[in-house]
């Protein structure tokens, strides 16, 4: 299994990163991708790769609720530590209209601007799209040619159908497994097995059974893949070697 996002410079999971590392491994993770939000963020997650080159990859970017505190120039600074070769993407980049941390305006910048940052690099894009999807899409529609993964999907069946449509991925966390959201599993169920990524956005959402733990970490994400087996109507190991597959293949993490 591979934790395809997750939030290790975090102090929650960093202060702990061997004891998180073993229960990974012992839940049969071996790979995970770290996701920096700014470049300060960015530099420690590259930091943290080259300490474990063997089982992590990262993505930087500037995620949109940095966007109201971070000036233009720090995509520039993105660019110039995305050329390190542990960096497998750019973002998580995006849009979010819910939290409202960020005019609306210059948050598309910084969206556009790191859309064209991906395309320069020949790097797919990690997406943070909160009750923002169809603006998300119009603008990747003006960016064609980028592979994408709409991380963290919360949206509807319908959503769902419309990024699946367009040939972009679906990442699901722990939010698939909650009781109170049968809709994300009815969009697993939609949703082409091949362009399904699970994830736990560690040191956030903690799945079922383990809701009540405050803090996620990349060995949960095997209760996240059961759902979605099961949503699938397949066995862990088979939604396994479809998710693994599909994660190396997008991230170009070859084995």
């Amino acid at each position: 299994m591979i934790d395809s996002h997750c939030h290790l410079t975090d102090p929650r999971l960093g202060d702990q990163l061997d004891a998180v590392f073993t229960r990974a491994v012992e839940a049969g993770v071996t790979g995970m991708v770290t996701i920096g939000v700014d470049p300060a963020d960015a530099a420690c997650a590259i930091a943290l790769c080259e300490k474990f080159p063997d089982r992590l990859r990262c993505a930087i970017g500037v995620h949109p609720n940095h966007c109201g505190v971070e000036p233009f120039e720090s995509i520039d600074r993105i660019a110039e530590l995305a050329v390190h070769p542990s960096v497998v993407a750019v973002g998580e980049m995006g849009l979010d209209y819910f939290h409202k941390m960020a005019d609306r305006g210059r948050q598309r910048q910084f969206f556009e601007r790191q859309l064209d940052l991906a395309k320069k690099l020949n790097k797919p894009a990690v997406l943070h799209c909160r009750d923002a999807i169809g603006d998300a899409l119009a603008i990747l529609k003006d960016h064609p040619g980028i592979p994408a993964v709409f991380h963290c999907f919360t949206g509807t069946v319908a959503e769902a159908e419309t990024i699946v449509a367009a040939g972009y991925l679906v990442g699901f966390t722990g939010a698939v497994t909650f009781k109170n959201n049968p809709h994300l599993r009815e969009a697993v169920r939609m949703i082409p097995a091949e362009q399904i990524l699970v994830e736990t956005d560690g040191p956030y959402l903690s799945p079922e059974p383990v809701r009540k733990v405050k803090t996620c970490e990349p060995a949960f994400v095997r209760y996240t893949l059961e759902v979605v087996a099961t949503a699938k109507a397949k066995t862990l190991a088979e939604m396994d070697v479809i998710t693994t597959a599909t994660t190396r293949a997008f991230y170009g993490w070859a084995k």
